[in-house]
C-alpha cells in the first residue's frame, strides 16, 4: 500500500524554523516529482514548493522564495522542506504530495499530482 506521512508540523514564534519531512512507502519514488502544499483554515490549497525526480532543479512558491529549502534523499524515499524565517501567514496544514509520473519537472498545480499526504500542522504565533 502506497503511503506518504509528514512529520516535522508544531508551534513556533514568528521567526522560527521548522524542518517537515514525508517519508514514502510502498513505492519506490526515486522517479517521481514530489510537492509541497498547504491550506489555510477557509482557503483553498495552495502551492508552496516542488523537487524533480533528481533534487536538482526546484520551484518555489513567490512567497517562501528565499526562506524555505524543498530538498529529496531518494535513498531514504523522504522529501524535506526547511522553513525558516517563519511568519504568522505561514500557519497551515502542509501537505506532501507525489507526481507518479517519471522523471517529471516540478510542477505547481494540485492537479498534477496523484498521490498525497494527510497533512502536519505548523502554526506560527506573532
Amino acid at each position: 500500500q502506497v503511503q506518504l506521512v509528514e512529520s516535522g508540523g508544531g508551534l513556533v514564534r514568528a521567526g522560527g524554523s521548522l524542518r517537515l519531512s514525508c517519508a514514502a512507502s510502498g513505492r519506490t519514488f526515486s522517479r517521481y516529482a514530489m510537492g509541497w502544499f498547504r491550506q489555510a483554515p477557509g482557503k483553498e490549497r495552495e502551492f508552496v514548493a516542488a523537487i524533480n525526480w533528481s533534487g536538482g532543479n526546484t520551484y518555489y512558491a513567490d512567497s517562501v522564495k528565499g526562506r524555505f529549502t524543498i530538498s529529496r534523499d531518494n535513498a531514504k524515499n523522504t522529501v524535506y522542506l526547511q522553513m525558516n524565517s517563519l511568519k504568522p501567514e505561514d500557519t497551515a496544514v502542509y501537505y506532501c504530495s507525489v507526481r507518479t509520473v517519471d522523471y517529471s519537472g516540478p510542477r505547481k498545480v494540485p492537479s498534477d499530482y496523484e498521490l498525497w499526504g494527510q497533512g502536519t500542522q505548523v502554526t506560527v504565533s506573532s
